[in-house]
């Protein structure tokens, strides 16, 4: 391997998170800045939500209930 031509390593690398939270992982920067990290994520804290400001799920659930319906209801002639 060639010498000299790979970059340092961290492996205490800083990063800190908008939510406040401060951790250390390996990287070749020495400090990384983030939005969200697994503390403030709502996928890892269970506080995931649906918005539906727009009534999709209940309009998909109506369009669903009227073609089970249309599908019973039709005769072959």
């Amino acid at each position: 391997m060639k010498s000299d031509i790979h970059p340092q390593y961290f492996p205490e690398a800083k990063v800190t998170c908008a939510c406040g939270a401060i951790f250390a992982v390996g990287s070749t920067k020495s400090e990384f800045h983030v939005e969200i990290c697994s503390n403030c994520h709502p996928f890892y804290t269970g506080g995931d939500k649906v918005i539906d400001s727009a009534g999709r799920v209940e309009r998909f659930k109506a369009k669903q209930a009227k073609s089970t319906t249309k599908k019973t209801t039709k005769k072959k002639a």
